[in-house]
């Protein structure tokens, strides 16, 4: 799984009928992928980038019932399945929007959403996130640019009864506001919850106040995702300056308070490897977190099409091989396994291979 993640895989007949829910493009999360299940674990696999084009890893044509043989080179190496596009895509809205437009299905069983589809970041050239495109599927016409708590309940409602979704993330585009996006979150799981029992991460970066945290708590939210993604001071001032203005220490201040609020285990952060932090750097920065009680979800960076950095490698599995083994230990005797998170993308982690080294 870690290999696959590295080179991605290359689909022999991606326009199969029998080949799953279509692989997204694109927009805030993981672009470029394709949700494939391997040994009965669901994981996101590049299928769009540069690197998956020259994979040694191929899915042959999907059988009828749906699964695919996965070859390296010539050999025969494992069988994998797609999990199959979820009944809610084919509704709309009360006021006529595409239920995908609003939130698509991740991994087998999350549901997933940018509720904010803008972003002060991405807005400016001199301030974007240099690996984020989070306003792609917004110019594609496949989203709209601010969900609605109205529309997110209706769709997280059906979502739930037509296909069984287990849990939900929503994520944020940071808007121009000190809370930064704190009160759209809290005001779409606040929707959400009165209308289906669907356990919620919040995903943004570090509000004004630490008593945001308490009314995301308040108003439905089980976990929460402060994503540091670059750790390396001067690296987080080169790949992403306008977020790296929110220095990595008001990242560590706000975590404690977070987890004093939603408990240990229960917020995360998202690291990005292969950008340009080292091994030591990423465990040595995972330690602290750790200590503090936050799950540091380390995940291969993905390059997406039409960004700075679409040119950019993805790391080695090697390189992965030797974040993931200390750090799965490390999670583990830190008592933050990610079976035990309520909701989010550490729960999920299909874009990560982290959990396989768990121990």
């Amino acid at each position: 799984m870690t290999e696959l993640q590295s080179f991605g895989l290359r689909l022999a007949d991606p326009g199969s009928p029998n080949a799953g829910v279509a692989s997204r493009r694109g927009g805030a999360g993981p672009s470029d992928h394709k949700a494939v299940t391997v040994d009965g674990h669901t994981i996101m696999v590049p299928v769009h980038t540069h690197g998956a084009w020259a994979s040694p890893f191929v899915a042959e044509a999907p059988d009828a019932d749906g699964t695919s043989r996965l070859t390296r080179g010539s050999i025969p190496i494992a069988r994998v399945a797609f999990p199959k596009a979820p009944r809610f895509y084919a509704l709309q809205t009360f006021d006529g929007v595409p239920y995908s437009h609003i939130a698509t299905l991740h991994g087998s069983d999350v549901l997933a959403t940018t509720v904010l589809q803008t972003c002060i970041r991405y807005e400016s050239r001199r301030k974007t996130c240099k690996f984020c495109a989070i306003g792609q599927s917004l110019a594609a016409g496949r989203t709209v640019a601010h969900k609605t708590p109205e529309q997110l309940a209706e769709v997280a409602r059906a979502a739930v009864l037509l296909d069984g979704v287990k849990h939900m993330v929503m994520t944020t585009g940071t808007p121009p506001t000190p809370d930064r996006g704190a009160q759209v979150l809290c005001d779409s799981a606040f929707a959400i919850r009165a209308a289906v029992d669907l356990p919620i991460q919040a995903q943004c970066e570090p509000p004004d106040t630490d008593q945001w945290f308490v009314r995301m708590k308040a108003a439905g939210i089980d976990t929460l995702g402060m994503h540091l993604e670059v750790v390396t001071p001067e690296l987080r001032e080169r790949v992403m300056p306008g977020k790296a203005t929110v220095p990595v220490e008001r990242y560590l201040e706000s975590f404690e308070a977070a987890v004093g609020v939603f408990g240990r285990g229960q917020v995360s952060t998202y690291i990005l490897a292969g950008l340009g932090d080292t091994r030591e750097a990423i465990l040595s920065i995972a330690e602290k977190l750790v200590a503090l009680g936050v799950y540091p979800f380390v995940v291969p960076f993905v390059p997406i099409s039409g960004t700075p950095l679409e040119d950019h490698p993805s790391p080695s599995p090697e390189f992965m091989k030797a974040v993931l083994e200390p750090l799965g230990a490390m999670v583990s005797a830190g008592g933050l396994r990610s079976a035990d998170i309520k909701a989010g993308c550490g729960k999920c982690g299909a874009c990560s291979s982290l959990s396989v080294y768990e121990s």
